[in-house]
């Protein structure tokens, strides 16, 4: 009779034990491979796709070169409603700075559903928070550094006719339209005023009838370009005159003296060009209000191989206005200031021309003078005939830096010696790309090449689909009708086919 034997079986305890080690060694060794490649990935070749050509978190070079340069860390508070429609964009760009920095953390609170967290953040900041809408706002905290972006900032609207109200209605209904967010320009503003040890400082010179960065008028005023200042971190203050005692305050990083009128006192001269002499920064803008008479600035700028011509440019082939007072400037010279510039154009309004005078063969230690836009070749002087037309220089930039071995009080000189201050007004600034240029030179003379490259509003894009009646049963029946249609089709058959 035959006895029967148990199976074999397939595999020893010992080979079972090397297959299973094998198979985690394997793993480990899979998981540690992706995992260096992920950190190395993040860390020397990173790159980010943008399949989107209208894409509103796309970062500008401004923002990455200062993402690129934080050494402090950075917590950002969103203190938001979620519901809020600008929420989704906020928390994509602050997604997008944390991709190219692990510098930023971003921490969210609604105050609708966590009131706890809500209270805690306001007694944290209740020196921050004070007189401030308690709702819809970003706080920027380094180490104590403290920067606030009120919600209201972040939005530009326009207003318009609702064009859904009947013409029966007694009255006109308007609605606001979102046209551009302000978040890149609000956010990286306040990094890098947060990460700073201190803010410079541009004082505006007064007492001779110059424009003012306190000033809100139309036509007069500068506190668009004292916002402008602000969003590149630079506090501006007034300096009422350089008379007696008063000098060029030692915190003063730039000097601007916009569109003055009167004569200045001899004084005040030799106190600018000391300041200068120091290796100081200096903003003149002159206009068609001071060109009947001498006010003493041209002399000093004489020494530094700039010419203040008394004169208006009137450029007849490229006028803006039918009285041909402002025209379109788009001849620029390679400058860092004129580098946002190609391609574009600024609008100038009666300018003066402004030019380098060139420095007798041989001298030494002379300062660099770069004319840097000019009028188109058919432009007059003044009342001049058309037959003396010719291109004229309407801006110079001035640098020089201390001789070999000496020190300067301030650093290296730079000027830019504008021959039009209206262009930069509250009603100006926004027109052509003044702003643009207004940025570019307050960051030149300031010698922040990281903010060179600008950054403004995101404008926001509207698309409509238009449809008619057809098209859209055609849409509804293929979206309710034929793809659910389909689907259960396919399922059907798959069924059947297993039925069998």
């Amino acid at each position: 009779m035959a006895t029967s034997t148990s199976p074999q079986p397939s595999f020893s305890p010992r080979r079972k034990w090397g297959i299973a080690f094998s198979v985690t060694l394997a793993t480990a060794a899979v998981f540690l491979f992706l995992a260096g490649v992920n950190y190395l990935s993040s860390q020397y070749f990173f790159k980010r796709f943008y399949l989107s050509t209208d894409t509103r978190i796309r970062l500008s070079p401004r923002t990455l070169s200062v993402l690129k340069s934080l050494t402090n860390q950075v917590d950002v508070t969103v203190y938001y409603d979620q519901d809020n429609p600008v929420y989704g964009d906020i928390i994509s760009l602050l997604n997008e700075y944390q991709a190219h920095t692990r510098k930023i953390t971003v921490k969210t609170i609604d105050y609708y559903r966590d009131p706890g967290a809500a209270q805690e953040l306001k007694v944290k900041y209740k020196d921050l928070l004070t007189g401030v809408t308690n709702k819809d706002f970003i706080i920027f905290d380094s180490n104590g550094r403290l920067g606030f972006v009120d919600g209201d900032w972040l939005t530009t609207y326009r207003y318009e006719l609702d064009q859904s109200s009947t013409n029966g209605d007694s009255q006109i209904n308007l609605k606001h339209k979102l046209v551009g967010f302000n978040g890149e320009m609000l956010f990286t503003a306040k990094l890098f005023g947060v990460t700073q040890p201190k803010p410079l400082k541009a004082y505006f010179l007064t007492g001779h009838g110059e424009r003012l960065p306190t000033d809100q008028s139309e036509t007069d005023g500068y506190s668009e370009l004292a916002k402008l200042f602000h969003r590149n971190y630079v506090d501006t203050a007034v300096l009422d005159n350089l008379l007696g005692t008063n000098g060029v305050p030692l915190d003063c990083n730039l000097l601007v003296i916009a569109g003055p009128r009167a004569e200045f006192d001899p004084m005040e001269l030799d106190k600018i060009s000391q300041y200068l002499d120091q290796g100081g920064r200096l903003f003149a803008l002159f206009d068609v209000y001071s060109t009947e008479h001498q006010i003493g600035l041209e002399s000093v700028l004489a020494k530094w191989n700039v010419r203040v011509t008394h004169g208006i440019v009137r450029d007849p082939d490229r006028a803006t206005d039918l009285k041909n007072t402002s025209f379109s400037v788009t001849n620029f010279a390679p400058h860092e200031i004129t580098r946002p510039l190609a391609g574009a154009q600024l609008q100038m309004v009666l300018p003066r021309p402004i030019e380098g005078i060139k420095a007798p063969a041989g001298a030494a230690d002379e300062p660099e003078v770069t004319e840097l836009a000019f009028s188109s070749p058919h432009s007059i002087l003044g009342e001049n005939p058309p037959s003396d037309a010719r291109s004229y220089p309407l801006m110079v930039a001035v640098e020089k830096g201390a001789p070999k071995g000496v020190v300067t009080e301030r650093g290296t000189t730079r000027m830019l010696i504008v021959g039009d201050s209206i262009f930069l007004d509250n009603q100006m600034i926004g027109a052509a790309m003044n702003e643009d240029f207004a940025d570019s030179a307050i960051n030149w003379l300031l010698e922040r090449t990281t903010f060179l490259e600008g950054v403004g509003p995101r404008k926001v894009s509207e698309y409509q689909l238009v449809m008619n009646r057809g098209q859209v049963r055609a849409v509804k029946g293929i979206l309710l009708g034929a793809i659910p249609g389909g689907i259960l089709l396919f399922g059907g058959l798959v069924w059947l086919r297993r039925r069998k």
